[in-house]
């Protein structure tokens, strides 16, 4: 049985032009905004290595997030799903942090049926460690970082988990987080309330360091890393200024410049493992910012002129984190394999994270579960966009707003209310509604909106009152939610 299994799993592979399942890496910035790095015009921050992924690979000017904010974006990744059907849809409702369920189905499980060893390091956001969908229960052999997405808002925090297992960092104990931290002479973080700065282990290098072992200990069989860094997002702290330190601009755009460029030399740390290791030309790696830009910014001073103003960071186009314009999903995005990835590449493809899985899968030659809404762009990664499937469309709901990508159209809908409509092609701010002038296409939209939303247990219904919602959960005999946000 299993030379069967074997044998069916190589005519997979070779089907798509490869002898074997790559290493797949998965690298996942936290509110990183589209102008932050070099391959997309950013010319103040220094990000060499995450540009080489794009000059060495494919880099996607349509790629799109999950969601417009931290969890539920995560939760269409690993599930396939869009958000319409993905099982957390928030970040939480009223104080409750929701989870994956049992019956849920992430890619870490499809990819670890196929063989591979699986690895998740740093935030998590889909399963507190009393409910059902924590990593090891949903597919991952090791995990080392944050299971709940608000403990990760500091980067010296009390513990971190390792599995199971809390490791706990008691030479933290006082650390204000949420108060701008000094810097010396040498630009070396005091971060504030630590009363030993030289003992404070910055969660961004653990998290690191524990990835770059995993590698190590499993690259002799394939392996799937997902890397769930928590670089950039607020509060912003970083151990060192860098090469920033110097800069003639307000600390808090040092500290944002220094952040992405501290992700940045991991990533040049990975590149470098894989060639340590000679397995550079069997690893696939994806790398992407997980919403829209957080145009709010992470501004401590008010009194200069703010990080996303300084640094033009936003995307191409209207929206951003939290809400739900084109920019609060469309993210940077690249691939990069060499020798089986042409160089060098723009392309124009429209995608979203629930392709990945179905993706994924079908370089690892594993069964796609039912009922998943994602479509596999592997033909557009081989350099075969003419045998590429395309979505009629995508869909997002977030905060009971919906939005659909359809072509170059952009339709928007708040609350139940009417659809707008926006060419993005013409008009990228989405400033001029012309649901009037095209009523078919803002009918075809509304219809997308309403198959695509299933009710959630958790979240209200677009147009749903709050007493509506309590009603339908009532009547389905869902019990009260426990206030865990905090856990």
């Amino acid at each position: 049985m299993r030379v069967l299994i074997g044998l069916v799993l190589f005519a997979l592979l070779a089907s798509v032009g490869f002898a074997s399942p790559p290493n797949i890496i998965f690298i996942l910035a936290d509110d990183l905004g589209w102008g932050d790095l070099g391959c997309y015009g950013q010319e103040e921050i220094q990000t060499p290595n995450i540009d080489r992924l794009a000059t060495e690979g494919i880099r996607f000017v349509n790629a799109y997030a999950g969601n417009s904010v931290c969890a539920p974006s995560r939760s269409c990744l690993m599930q396939g799903l869009h958000p319409g059907h993905a099982r957390v849809r928030g970040n939480g409702y009223r104080q409750y942090r929701h989870s994956l369920q049992e019956e849920d189905v992430t890619m870490a499980q499809v990819l670890q049926s196929a063989g591979y060893r699986t690895g998740l390091f740093g935030k998590w956001g889909l399963g507190l460690s009393r409910q059902p969908g924590t990593p090891g229960a949903k597919g991952f052999d090791e995990f080392f970082g944050y299971l709940n997405q608000r403990k990760a808002h500091s980067y010296y925090p009390p513990f971190l988990w390792h599995n199971t297992e809390k490791i706990f960092f008691p030479q933290h104990a006082g650390h204000q987080h949420r108060q701008q931290s000094s810097y010396d002479e040498n630009g070396r973080v005091i971060p504030r309330g630590i009363k030993s700065p030289a003992e404070a282990h910055y969660s961004f290098d653990l998290i690191h360091e524990r990835s770059l072992e995993f590698v190590r200990q499993n690259y002799q069989k394939p392996f799937f890393l997902y890397l769930a860094h928590t670089i950039p997002h607020g509060p912003i702290i970083v151990p060192d200024l860098g090469p920033y330190r110097d800069a003639d601009w307000p600390l808090g755009h040092k500290e944002w410049a220094a952040m992405i460029t501290r992700l940045d030399y991991a990533v040049g740390d990975v590149l470098s493992l894989l060639e340590e290791l000679q397995i550079d030309g069997q690893t696939l790696i994806f790398f992407a910012s997980d919403n829209g830009c957080s145009l709010h910014g992470y501004d401590r001073d008010r009194s200069v002129e703010g990080i996303t103003a300084h640094f033009q960071n936003g995307g191409p186009t209207r929206g951003g984190k939290g809400n739900t314009y084109d920019g609060a999903f469309r993210v940077p995005a690249m691939a990069r394999w060499p020798g089986e990835i042409e160089a060098g590449q723009v392309s124009d493809h429209i995608w979203a994270f629930w392709d990945v899985l179905p993706t994924t899968a079908e370089l690892a030659g594993a069964k796609v579960p039912e009922g998943i809404d994602g479509v596999s762009f592997v033909p557009t990664l081989l350099g075969n966009p003419e045998d590429q499937p395309q979505h009629d469309y995508l869909y997002w709901e977030f905060r009971q707003n919906q939005a659909v990508r359809h072509n170059d159209w952009f339709a928007h809908r708040k609350n139940g209310g009417q659809v707008e409509l926006y060419n993005l092609a013409d008009d990228p701010q989405q400033q001029h509604d012309l649901a009037g002038e095209n009523r078919a296409l803002a009918a075809k939209a509304l219809a997308w909106m309403q198959q695509s939303h299933e009710p959630s247990e958790v979240w209200p219904s677009p147009g749903e009152s709050v007493a509506a919602l309590e009603a339908r959960l009532r009547q389905a005999g869902v019990p009260k939610r426990p206030q865990n946000v905090n856990d």
